[in-house]
């Protein structure tokens, strides 16, 4: 199956790229390309990434990208509540895969925070993004279990990180199916991004984005929540 194949709805588009390296190039071009027009626009510019494995060509090519990263910030739609040594930590993925060359002149606003409970670490953290500008470029990833961002099926506070609307910036999170206590940005938070774009790769992230499509409960797939607004998906075998 091709994803031009799915039935999407309006206000998404897919952009389907031959491999990883392909998509990691394109994708990297036009996020650094829409922070440019808004350091332009308004003299500085917000990026939100994902952390995990998949999304490492893409930092490295991002890294390599010119424009004035003194004038960017760089923060986190998710984070697990390890330390920034710990080689499970996205802000350490960031440091060893973007924060380089130029781009080690970006500001970061990580959402790791020291504290007694995750609960608590949840708190400093949703104080700390005070200080995020208007995010321009949100870059999303996908589990095979429809979750985005660190919004998982299950996870107790699931409702109210998926509402539209909320005061709160940041949620700790729990999933059964993961090693490491979470923090995530919600919903109302990341779906103010000027520009979304939901990066997959392979076939079984393909089979996952139909089954997303074929019902609305978004407990039961987080990706659901984010798959009705604008949205530009990027994929690759």
């Amino acid at each position: 199956m091709a994803i031009s194949e799915l039935k999407l709805p309006v206000g998404v588009k897919t952009h389907a790229l031959a491999d990883s390296k392909a998509l990691a190039m394109t994708l990297a071009g036009d996020v650094a390309e829409r922070l440019r027009q808004a350091i332009a626009g308004k003299g500085q510019a917000c990026v939100v990434l994902s952390g995990g494995r998949s999304p490492v060509p893409f930092l490295e090519r991002l890294a390599s990208e010119k424009l004035d990263w003194s004038k960017v910030t760089v923060s986190l739609a998710d984070e697990r509540w390890v330390p920034v040594e710990h080689p499970d930590s996205n802000a350490g993925l960031l440091a060893r895969h973007l924060f380089k060359g130029e781009a080690g002149k970006a500001r970061f606003i990580g959402l790791y925070q020291q504290a007694p409970s995750l609960d608590a670490a949840a708190e400093l953290a949703d104080q700390a993004l005070a200080e995020l500008p208007p995010i321009d470029v949100l870059v999303l990833g996908m589990g095979d279990d429809g979750h985005t961002a660190s919004l998982f099926p299950a996870s107790p506070l699931l409702r109210q990180g998926l509402g539209k609307i909320g005061e709160r910036r940041i949620l700790p999170m729990l999933a059964p199916s993961v090693p490491h206590q979470r923090l995530s940005m919600t919903r109302a938070l990341l779906a103010s991004a000027g520009f979304i774009a939901l990066a997959v790769q392979g076939e079984g992230k393909l089979a996952t984005l139909r089954a997303a499509l074929a019902a609305d409960d978004t407990t039961e797939m987080p990706i659901r929540a984010f798959l009705h607004d604008p949205l530009d998906i990027y994929w690759c075998p």
